[in-house]
């Protein structure tokens, strides 16, 4: 999460939405910059309303605006796939190689103890308020980053050029129909939100 004083703009890190290159290029420019760790830097827009918000509210001014965000559903769940059988994670619990991506979503899909590789939250955990409505201000697609960065670099007034970070591995991540849309139907939504995010500054 990275905040921005006088554009009044908070920017959520959403794993998986290209969050570490937009840290690394924006990071410098940001008054308080909540990074490194995942559970800080992966603070989510509840979290930010109940404790980060009141620490800003004796700034005054105009209200901080929101802005995140979201990966295609099924997309974002292939990249932390690929993500978590690269080479480092071999041996770790949290490790999917060796594992189909068909048995990777069936774990991710199972009710109650979920296997450590399959520990995963949906992105709109990120994105709702206490009443489970979407109320970030600005949602943009990730697929649509440069629309996303031309934003940024307008409310900040600074030109944006990201490198890629953390790519993934290749893998094989295909899925029988069924399973598609058994997946589809658990992510809907995620797939609702990121249907309506913007694609365009």
């Amino acid at each position: 999460m990275l905040i921005f004083i006088e554009p009044r703009l908070v920017l959520l890190s959403v794993p998986k939405t290209g969050t570490t290159a937009l840290e690394q290029a924006l990071a410098p420019r940001a008054e308080i910059a909540f990074r490194s760790r995942p559970e800080i830097k992966h603070l989510n827009l509840r979290q930010y309303l109940n404790r980060i918000r009141p620490l800003l509210a004796p700034l005054g001014g105009p209200a901080f605006e929101t802005v995140a965000a979201i990966r295609e559903p099924l997309d974002w769940l292939r990249s932390w796939y690929r993500f978590r059988a690269r080479d480092e994670l071999i041996g770790h619990p949290n490790s999917t190689a060796g594992i189909s991506f068909a048995d990777f979503v069936r774990d991710y899909l199972r009710a109650g103890d979920r296997p450590a590789h399959a520990r995963l939250g949906r992105q709109s955990d990120f994105l709702t308020g206490p009443d489970g409505s979407v109320a970030v201000d600005h949602v943009f697609r990730y697929e649509a980053m440069p629309a996303l960065t031309e934003f940024l670099s307008d409310r900040l007034g600074m030109p944006i050029r990201l490198r890629r970070r953390n790519v993934s591995p290749h893998a094989t991540t295909d899925l029988a129909p069924a399973a598609e849309a058994g997946l589809r139907a658990a992510l809907a939504l995620d797939q609702q939100i990121w249907q309506g995010a913007r694609q365009a500054p």
